[in-house]
């Protein structure tokens, strides 16, 4: 009886080892694959981060000359449409200023983003036709009003305002839509090209509206 008890326990002794030895491999293991799930994970955040940031993309010299050549003229842009709550007399030349503010004004943030992610200077505002041109070499940054012309604006009222507002955005729009086609036509940058295709076919819309406007006076 002694003798059978003994067996038994021992025999009870060597499973309880064995499942102890089974445990602590599967333990083991777990561990192992843990570890080499976080090594894994470690290593494919590190190859993202490393990968070429895309929020600027390659440019050139071109895309460099749209963007401070476009924020001067879409800020003159604003401000002849600034004027248009004022003094116009016709609701649909204010709904066009408006939209015109409603346009150019993100472009010209997105404009300035674009020059400082490129390691750019932007244009400051206040500066003149010309110190913009010398700055930006863009010699077709054409449309910009003169300061006479400005001053003529700002002087007029009612039909008047519309007539001249009208007759001078259109050359402005002109201006626009022929920088934004050498842009899409020598830039680099998918971005700016994207934003000239934009401008092109915008502007060129209102053109279109605006002659009609000036033909039914």
């Amino acid at each position: 009886m002694t003798t059978r008890t003994l067996t038994r326990r021992a025999a009870l002794a060597a499973v309880a080892l064995t499942s102890a030895l089974v445990l602590a491999a599967c333990g083991g293991n777990g561990d192992d694959s843990d570890h080499g799930g976080t090594g894994h994970t470690g290593h494919g955040a590190s190859a993202a981060s490393a990968a070429p940031s895309a929020s600027a993309g390659a440019h050139n010299a071109q895309d460099v000359a749209f963007a401070q050549g476009m924020i001067p003229h879409h800020r003159q842009a604003l401000e002849m449409a600034g004027l248009a709550a004022g003094r116009a007399s016709s609701a649909r030349v204010k709904d066009l200023a408006a939209r015109i503010e409603k346009a150019q004004d993100p472009e010209i943030r997105t404009l300035t983003g674009w020059l400082k992610s490129w390691g750019e200077r932007a244009p400051m505002a206040g500066m003149d036709h010309s110190g913009h041109a010398g700055t930006t070499g863009m010699t077709g940054m054409t449309g910009m009003m003169s300061e006479a012309d400005m001053a003529a604006l700002k002087k007029a009222t009612g039909k008047d305002f519309d007539s001249r507002f009208l007759s001078l955005m259109v050359e402005h729009h002109r201006g626009a839509v022929e920088m934004a086609t050498t842009e899409k036509r020598k830039g680099r940058s998918d971005d700016a090209k994207a934003m000239a295709d934009a401008i092109v076919t915008a502007q060129d819309a209102e053109i279109e509206e605006m002659k009609r406007l000036l033909a039914a006076g």
